[in-house]
C-alpha cells in the first residue's frame, strides 16, 4: 500500500474514531466495552470540538473528499448533539421540582 492511501485511511480511521466517541456519549450508540447506552454530553462535545479543531487546522491541507467526509461527519454530529441536548432540556422540565423533607 502507498503511503498516500495509507495516510488517507487512517486520516478517515481517526474521523470515524471520534464520530464513534461522539455518537456513544451522546447515547445514539452503545459502549462496545460495556454494552451499555450511557450519555455524557460534555464528553460528546469534546470530540466535536476535537474533530473541529483538525478540520480548522488542516485547512487547505484536506483533499475535496476529506473536506466532505469532515463537513459531513460534523454536520451529522451537531444535528444529533443538539437533538439529544433538546431532549435533555426537556426532561429537566418535566421533572417535578424536588421537595425538601
Amino acid at each position: 500500500m502507498e503511503t498516500q492511501e495509507k495516510h488517507q485511511m487512517m486520516f478517515f480511521q481517526l474521523i470515524a474514531i471520534f464520530q464513534g466517541a461522539a455518537m456513544q456519549h451522546m447515547g445514539k450508540i452503545a459502549n462496545a466495552m460495556t454494552n451499555k447506552v450511557e450519555q455524557n454530553l460534555e464528553q460528546a462535545q469534546f470530540s466535536i470540538d476535537m474533530l473541529e479543531m483538525l478540520q480548522v487546522r488542516m485547512k487547505g491541507n484536506l483533499s475535496q473528499e476529506e473536506e466532505k467526509i469532515f463537513t459531513t461527519v460534523l454536520q451529522d454530529l451537531r444535528l444529533n448533539y443538539v437533538d439529544e441536548v433538546t431532549k435533555a432540556q426537556s426532561v429537566k422540565k418535566e421533572e417535578p421540582p424536588s421537595t425538601a423533607s
